[in-house]
């Protein structure tokens, strides 16, 4: 099983944009929805929309609250979420190419710096 996120939940996920040094995804998805476990390079996260949602990894859970026109770093890491709140969410990852700097497992989410 993949675990790009474009391959593993192609409902969610799209990519709007690439080259050899980055990957633009488009994130798309409804109250309720949940993705299978992904994969995450070092990225940008920017988000359109305010949402509400359960990240989870391994026995971490983090429970994750973003306003619209937030931007935050997004350290490479694996996954699964649900959007546990009641609006749709609407994010743009811009992933990273370059070799990703290992991040401490129980790190989920996006961060600030």
């Amino acid at each position: 099983m993949s675990l790009d996120p474009v391959v593993s939940n192609p409902e969610s996920y799209k990519v709007v944009f690439e080259n050899d040094r980055v990957r633009v995804l488009e994130y798309t998805d409804t109250p309720g929805d949940r993705t299978t476990p992904h994969q995450h390079p070092d990225s940008v996260m920017y988000t359109l929309s305010s949402f509400r949602r359960r990240l989870s990894s391994g026995d971490s859970q983090r429970e994750v609250e973003m306003q619209a026109g937030s931007v935050g770093w997004l350290p490479a890491q694996e996954h699964h979420g649900e959007n546990t709140g009641d609006t749709p969410t609407h994010v743009i990852f811009v992933e990273l190419k370059e070799q990703a700097t290992p991040v401490d497992p129980g790190v989920l989410g996006p961060s600030s710096g």
